[in-house]
């Protein structure tokens, strides 16, 4: 185990039990918030009940039940691939491990069932839903040491794999860079969905770079450019268009977000989901 992630672990730890003592997970529902049952529609049930957003999603009729919560499921999702690598690191890949690694832990603290979902090209690692720190240790050690370079994930299948593979109402928070177009709208209707979208500050605010031999995180492609005044332009004005558009989605899904950039202190940004 490197020095570097045993030290993230031990930060985040000591974050949970100490700044974010007395908080609860719970908080993070709305007043009289109650999860619901998704299933196949059934011979006899009321048709009041279809869920016809999902129904014309996925081409066959869905229901929707609401009952009680008594014990939080708590999912954490993390989409990775070689975007992460941003500049001359891995920054972003960093933070994404301390924020589910933080998350993990105040599940564990708050005496809630935490499952831990990694998907990358390559491969997808699950926990089981768990309140064993050794699971989450686990988790957390697969996210920090996965080599992304070279790879691109598909995020739509690595959704709808997500909506699948999760069938107890859940309170699910979504981790990556959200760079690409992504729909949580399926998720949205069967879980309560919180995206945390981690940016490196360079990429929102980048500097001229004049000739420069760039590097594609995806293939490993090299490409030799002019970039200045005109290519940050054009790159910031797809960057915001991207985001808008993603602002807007979550807007219309009841989906609530947070950004934190790579230099942030994150328990600080989680904490105000728990206000």
């Amino acid at each position: 185990m490197s020095l570097a992630f045993k030290a993230l672990q031990l930060k985040a730890r000591h974050q949970v039990y100490t700044l974010l003592s007395g908080h609860n997970l719970s908080k993070l529902h709305g007043e009289g918030y109650d999860f619901s049952e998704l299933r196949e529609y059934q011979m006899g049930d009321d048709i009041r009940k279809i869920n016809w957003t999902i129904t014309a999603k996925l081409g066959k009729p869905y229901i929707k039940e609401l009952h009680a919560n008594r014990e939080l499921s708590v999912v954490v999702s993390t989409l990775m691939d070689g975007s992460l690598y941003f500049g001359k690191g891995n920054a972003k890949q960093v933070k994404i491990t301390e924020i589910a690694t933080l998350l993990a832990y105040a599940t564990l603290h708050s005496n809630d069932l935490f499952t831990g979902v990694s998907y990358t090209q390559n491969q997808t690692y699950i926990t089981p839903p768990t309140k064993q720190l050794y699971h989450i240790d686990a988790f957390a050690k697969h996210l920090f040491e996965t080599s992304l370079l070279g790879t691109t994930l598909n995020t739509l299948t690595a959704i709808e794999a997500l909506f699948k593979k999760v069938t107890k109402p859940s309170l699910v928070f979504i981790v990556g860079d959200f760079l690409e177009p992504i729909d949580l709208s399926l998720l949205a209707q069967k879980h309560e969905v919180i995206a945390v979208i981690v940016r490196d500050r360079a990429e929102e605010n980048p500097k001229s770079l004049a000739e420069v031999t760039l590097h594609n995180p995806h293939n490993q492609n090299k490409v030799d450019t002019y970039f200045g005044k005109r290519s940050i332009k054009k790159y910031l004005a797809k960057l915001q268009e991207q985001d808008e558009k993603n602002q807007e989605y979550f807007s219309q899904y009841g989906i609530r977000y947070i950004k934190i950039f790579t230099d942030e202190e994150v328990v600080g940004k989680l904490n105000s989901l728990f206000l």
